[in-house]
């Protein structure tokens, strides 16, 4: 009996050294979350309102101003950013956003039976998930904890946009984890190019928004949609166009790793409170049985004594 108390006493003591840990963890991953939202709520209005914009000039824009307008009469390669986490404890915020673009995927191959998809991968747990579903992986971008400036992310958007300018691929879209509170993260597929209408922006939520339906916003909701005018560029639509649309492209990739970011730390915070919950939970049930043994050890003594007493006499 005592060889079982030692070994419950070890238990315990492990479980509480890993309860220490987890709650260490969940810690530091509510630090990194608050400045993650920050960051989401800092620029989700101005990303939502840029992408708004380029919408409205992409109606009352001649598409032949710039590629990056110009609708493809074919898709047969299709470039997709694949925003994951560099680490695991998360729950299920990688597989969640990997079962979403295998879906995707499954879905345009069976509408395209020739169509070919490539993978530009931003974070490490994607990696060997994708070359084991057999997907292509034609670069992989370092992903930071907490990205703060745009410039972080210009080398994987200026690389999809001049693909998609030099007629690599018919249509790049982007997925990533849609930031919506600290316990709701949605993971999504959104296209990026070419630009069109229909496209509803990144990070957009509120009552109205619906999954894998079309816009939930009607055009009277979307700024300058209606409004009978046309756009004037100086000093040239070709000059505007060049630095407006990459910029704005840039925008949007760099507001999908802010939600991302967000998004991920939330989801290691709630794994890690959970598993400090449950460390909690492992211990009181440990400690009562060791209690029990010990109670029941003492008792096993007790009546040892009692027999020798009454031998004696």
């Amino acid at each position: 009996m005592p060889i079982a108390t030692r070994e419950i006493k070890r238990r315990i003591r492990s479980v509480t050294n890993t309860k220490k840990i987890t709650k260490a963890m969940e810690l530091v991953a509510a630090a990194k979350m608050r400045k993650a939202v920050n960051a989401v709520l800092a620029t989700r209005s101005y990303a939502n309102s840029a992408w708004d914009i380029v919408k409205s000039l992409s109606v009352k824009t001649d598409p032949s101003l710039h590629p990056l307008l110009q609708k493809r009469k074919q898709v047969k390669n299709v470039g997709l950013i694949l925003i994951t986490s560099n680490r695991g404890l998360c729950g299920s915020f990688n597989r969640d956003i990997i079962e979403t673009v295998a879906r995707y995927i499954r879905n345009h191959k069976s509408e395209h039976v020739d169509i070919e998809a490539e993978v530009f991968l931003m974070g490490s747990k994607g990696r060997d998930i994708m070359f084991k579903h057999g997907h292509k992986v034609v670069a992989e971008f370092a992903k930071l904890d907490v990205t703060t400036r745009i410039s972080e992310i210009s080398p994987i958007a200026k690389m999809v946009i001049t693909d998609f300018i030099n007629g690599k691929y018919d249509k790049i879209s982007i997925a990533y984890t849609d930031y919506q509170s600290a316990i709701i993260q949605r993971s999504r597929v959104r296209k990026l190019l070419p630009i069109e209408r229909e496209d509803r922006e990144l990070g957009y939520v509120g009552d109205t928004y619906k999954d894998d339906l079309p816009d939930s916003r009607s055009e009277t909701e979307t700024p300058g949609l209606n409004a009978d005018f046309e756009y004037l560029f100086e000093p040239s639509p070709d000059a505007v166009l060049e630095q407006m649309l990459n910029r704005l492209i840039e925008l949007q990739v760099y507001q999908a790793i802010l939600e991302s970011n967000a998004s991920e730390h939330s989801a290691r915070m709630l794994a890690m409170r959970n598993a400090t919950d449950a460390a909690g939970d492992m211990i009181d049930d440990l400690t009562l049985t060791f209690n029990q043994a010990r109670q029941q050890a003492i008792t096993s003594e007790l009546a040892d004594i009692s027999a020798g007493s009454a031998a004696v006499r």
